[in-house]
């Protein structure tokens, strides 16, 4: 009966990760956006066109191993993120107030983003199977522009890794 429920698991996975690619492509206009942060702000993505770019860093829940690895990294090495002229954010379908609690528990620098409506992953294309989001990073363009999509996001050098992207995408430094 394990092995049998531990292949349906491994199927539901496999499965989930080939029908789990966004349609959203680099060159589409990011889905706008208004969802309150941990920080008790309300952010818009339209309010940064223009100005900054945006990194939209989807992750499926609060309290789960690797999405607290993420924000830990994001968190601990958000300076090389701040190296650019940049705007981050952490995203999630969880209630505002699991977020709240989660940011203040692993004590995170940056807003934590709510959807709990799920609306907003919808149109990111980013809402699995299960309900909740697919981590998926978003690089958008100061013109609202998608100018990267990472669909392998590795938890623990996400900093580093979105740093890295930003560099190679000529995001300009502040």
């Amino acid at each position: 009966m394990r092995i049998f429920q531990t292949l349906v698991i491994m199927t539901l996975c496999v499965f989930s990760h080939f029908v789990g690619a966004t349609e959203l492509k680099v060159g589409d206009y990011a889905p706008n956006f208004s969802l309150e942060g941990s920080d008790g702000k309300q952010y818009t993505l339209a309010s940064f066109k223009d100005r900054q770019a945006v990194v939209l860093a989807w992750y499926p829940m609060a309290y789960t191993r690797g999405c607290t690895i993420e924000c830990k990294s994001i968190s601990e090495k958000g300076h090389l993120i701040r190296e650019y002229d940049t705007v981050y954010f952490m995203a999630s379908v969880d209630p505002i107030d699991k977020n709240r609690e989660f940011a203040k528990q692993e004590k995170v620098n940056f807003p934590l983003l709510s959807d709990p409506d799920k609306s907003v992953a919808k149109a990111y294309d980013v809402l699995s199977l299960f309900g909740v989001a697919r981590r998926v990073t978003f690089f958008i363009g100061k013109n609202g522009k998608i100018l990267h999509i990472d669909e392998d996001v590795k938890p623990k050098t996400a900093a580093q890794d979105i740093a890295a992207t930003l560099k190679r995408l000529g995001v300009a430094k502040r």
